[in-house]
């Protein structure tokens, strides 16, 4: 196995392969079924952040308006059980599966797997594991019992795009995916306000204690939760703070594109992960605010990085 890239920004272990380009699948599929999505009707919102918990360096800010056509988008990330129908029909091979090795906290891992894994300088707490995969999400002896309906992880850029084009979606553009996360809320911190745990309820699934030593999973959940863990925000998404990174369509920039339907540059190396994860934690990652961005370049894959797809309204 060679050895790991230094990890893009925040939590992002990248792959090896420095995010080769390589061809974007074509959407061949028939009409798209939408159960499952919601229609949003776009207009203007305030996209961004100039937050004082926020990272200037990442491209938060400014608070710009924006104004998107009416889209449709997963009420919740892509289900295992969704991604098992995908790869069944088509024989899709992840890149994870291809490569034969993908990202695991090391707390996941028992110690054999955990001993002599290749380790991201920056990140150690990643273990780059032989044979872990989308239906292996610990590697070799795990799989996906009792979490059909977690969100998909250990999937690529590329997997990601491969689905959507599947089931005749695509993925979000960064704009639609903030627009969608935000709920209808203006200029909120997170989907349900600007407190994280209002009256000491919890409401996303993040890291909870000391990291990376100690998750008191004081929300209920560890690792992944199921899709559908927590409360919708106001348009009805589930989950756009922590649980899984998703991937979104746009190259990642810092400089802001346009304030019609905007995208993100025509190539690049990296590719934009919105929401944050179940890894996130304040010390180090405060990215599970809605205005928040990652990235990462779009054949690495891990445990907490999945996605949603969109849809474009004829």
């Amino acid at each position: 196995m060679p050895e790991p890239l230094s990890p893009a920004p925040c939590c992002m272990p990248a792959s090896e392969t420095g995010g080769r380009v390589r061809p974007e699948p074509i959407d061949t599929a028939p009409t798209a079924a939408t159960d499952g999505m919601v229609l949003l009707p776009g207009g203007e919102f305030l996209m961004g952040a100039e937050d004082s918990e926020g990272f200037p360096d990442d491209g938060e800010g400014p608070v710009r308006a924006v104004r998107l056509a009416p889209f449709r988008i997963d009420a919740c990330a892509v289900r295992n059980d969704e991604f098992a129908a995908f790869v069944a029909d088509t024989g899709h091979v992840t890149d994870a599966e291809r490569l034969d090795w993908s990202y695991v906290f090391a707390g996941f891992l028992p110690a054999a797997l955990r001993r002599g894994a290749p380790r991201p300088e920056r990140t150690p707490w990643w273990c780059a594991v032989t044979g872990a995969a989308w239906d292996r999400p610990e590697g070799p002896g795990s799989d996906l019992a009792g979490r059909g309906d977690h969100p998909v992880v250990h999937v690529s850029w590329y997997d990601a795009a491969a689905y959507a084009a599947w089931a005749g979606k695509r993925l979000p553009t960064e704009a639609e995916w903030e627009y969608a996360a935000r709920g209808g809320l203006e200029q909120r911190r997170y989907p349900w306000g600007d407190e994280l745990d209002p009256d000491g309820e919890h409401r996303c699934n993040i890291w909870r204690g000391t990291f990376p030593t100690k998750n008191t999973a004081a929300d209920g959940y560890r690792g992944t939760a199921p899709v559908d863990a927590f409360e919708p925000n106001g348009f009805g998404l589930y989950n756009t703070s922590g649980n899984v990174w998703e991937w979104c369509g746009d190259w990642w920039t810092t400089e802001h594109r346009g304030s019609v339907d905007p995208t993100g540059p025509a190539e690049g190396t990296a590719k934009v992960i919105r929401g944050g994860s179940h890894m996130c934690h304040a010390s180090y990652c405060n990215r599970y605010r809605v205005a928040a961005r990652s990235t990462n370049t779009p054949d690495s894959s891990s445990g907490h990085t999945g996605f949603r797809c969109a849809l474009n309204v004829s």
